[in-house]
């Protein structure tokens, strides 16, 4: 590549990010960094009526909590700034003029109520109304006043639109680094709307204008732009302009693999579909985010890369630095991609087996207040030994909670199938064998116990499943040797002699 690889993603801040703008902002940066190049954060603000609060904090702290974060945008090395498409009006309106000096646009006058009159008009003859050359010149707009008309009613300040003059009968070519060659014809395009009275453009002018004097390279987006390619095409070409890469990115698609996802899908269904905890600061609803329900980010990140792209090899565990290296826009589909709730949790619980056994403890005895007195390093052996069963940290208080407190009740299959006649009178005797012992490890125990159990000709599951039962409350759980080692002979004397009180 000759030029200096520049991309960005650019969120509207109407809401929070949805896990589909994650994705486009990783793709994003995959590109930028395989190719040394600068990954740009650009707030598409335009739209002030639906601009929300605390939106655009959001946004940043996604990016950062993912690890995908921006090298250039707002308050970040701001070599194009501003960043924000509000500081830019001006900019803008100077090129919609240009755009109507050169002809490529021009000024329309149409009220809602005479354009909604002519869409009624044409739906019941069967017809759809398009605002283009077809019509153009029997509407209310510049090209069919005279110029004193046009200005007397700029002057009087009448409500306008600028809308750009879509050629007649021409075939585009659109390229797409993802789609390939896309041929169009120009009569079925319609008259879009660029720039509006109230002083702000729509997201077409600015977007094109930002992308050249942002010297953006490679535009990575969304499928839904797709039908916008035409027009942006023609906007370059008007301001003669070079025209970025574009590549277009295929949908995220609901579980069922029919339709767009959505939050509903994400309720209903009960996984996330943001990064990170969202507050409405209106309604002030909380919804859910991967984060905060317990999800590392390089699960996240190394799920969404495979949403639409693929490395060409049977390879699914990428950090994020193999996935710098091993991403080429040539290996994304063309057709959405299946959001998989269980493979997330896949991606989950092999991060969950990669993190060290004391920062797994620290984030698991902050979120449990009966931990607070215990010993981080004792925390730290019963997570080892419970963790390949969690997906989770959230998942290590049912799995290891027999570690920290006795158990207050015994499954009722668990008792039926372990607790039988003769099981008080063969655990008093594991009694008094637990108690002699001096060296007490787990392989001590495993020794001193199996051997115990086999001289006197006893069937395993006669000692070890009633054994479990005292301890656990359940037969479930890591080595019952380990168990009894960690949480020392006293207390399993205790729980011993407990369950056979209980029970018998």
């Amino acid at each position: 590549m000759t030029k200096n690889v520049r991309v960005r993603f650019a969120p509207s801040p109407t809401g929070p990010l949805h896990i589909g703008g994650v994705r486009t902002a990783l793709f994003n940066y995959l590109f930028a960094k395989k190719h040394h190049g600068t990954f740009v954060l650009r707030i598409e603000d335009t739209d002030r009526s639906r601009y929300v609060k605390g939106a655009e904090n959001y946004i940043v702290e996604s990016l950062n909590w993912c690890g995908i974060p921006f090298d250039e945008g707002p308050g970040k090395n701001e070599k194009f700034g501003p960043y924000r498409q509000s500081a830019r009006k001006e900019l803008y309106k100077q090129y919609a003029d240009a755009l109507i000096a050169s002809g490529h646009a021009y000024y329309a006058f149409d009220t809602p109520e005479s354009l909604d009159a002519h869409r009624k008009d044409h739906e019941s003859k069967g017809k759809t109304f398009i605002y283009n050359w077809h019509n153009r010149l029997k509407l209310v707009n510049s090209l069919t006043l005279s110029p004193k008309e046009t200005q007397d009613r700029l002057e009087a300040r009448e409500h306008y639109v600028v809308r750009f003059k879509s050629p007649k009968n021409k075939t585009l070519t659109l390229k797409d680094l993802i789609r390939g060659d896309i041929k169009i014809d120009s009569n079925i395009l319609d008259d879009k709307i660029l720039f509006k009275s109230d002083g702000m453009p729509t997201y077409h002018l600015a977007n094109v204008v930002d992308d050249h004097f942002m010297e953006i390279t490679h535009v990575i987006r969304g499928e839904e732009w797709l039908p916008s390619l035409a027009l942006h095409y023609l906007l370059y070409d008007a301001f003669s302009w070079d025209v970025p890469h574009f590549a277009h990115l295929p949908l995220i698609l609901k579980p069922t693999g029919k339709g767009k996802l959505s939050k509903r899908d994400g309720d209903k269904l009960n996984f996330p579909v943001f990064p990170i905890e969202w507050e409405d600061p209106k309604t002030h609803e909380v919804s859910r985010g991967y984060k905060e329900d317990g999800y590392f980010s390089e699960a996240v990140v190394n799920f969404l890369a495979f949403l639409g792209w693929n490395p060409g090899t049977e390879q699914e565990i990428f950090s994020l630095e193999e996935l710098v290296e091993a991403f080429d826009l040539k290996r994304v589909n063309k057709a959405g991609a299946r959001f998989d709730p269980d493979k997330i949790k896949w991606f989950n619980h092999h991060y969950m087996q990669q993190q060290s056994n004391a920062v797994l403890a620290e984030s698991f005895k902050s979120q449990y207040d009966v931990l607070n007195d215990i010993d981080i390093n004792y925390i730290a052996l019963v997570v080892g030994l419970v963790k390949e069963r969690a997906t989770f940290i959230s998942d290590f208080w049912d799995l290891s909670f027999y570690f920290f407190q006795a158990p207050k009740q015994y499954d009722e299959k668990a008792v039926k199938k372990a607790f039988k006649e003769d099981t008080p009178g063969v655990m008093t005797q594991l009694l008094d064998l637990i108690s002699a012992i001096d060296e007490y490890t787990s392989k001590n125990l495993q020794i001193t116990i199996k051997s115990w159990i086999t001289s006197n000709e006893m069937g395993f599951g006669k000692i070890m499943m009633p054994l479990r039962l005292a301890l656990v409350g359940a037969l479930q759980g890591p080595d019952v040797f380990e168990i009894m080692f960690l949480i020392g002979k006293t207390e399993t004397v205790s729980r011993i002699k407990t369950m056979i009180n209980k029970l018998k």
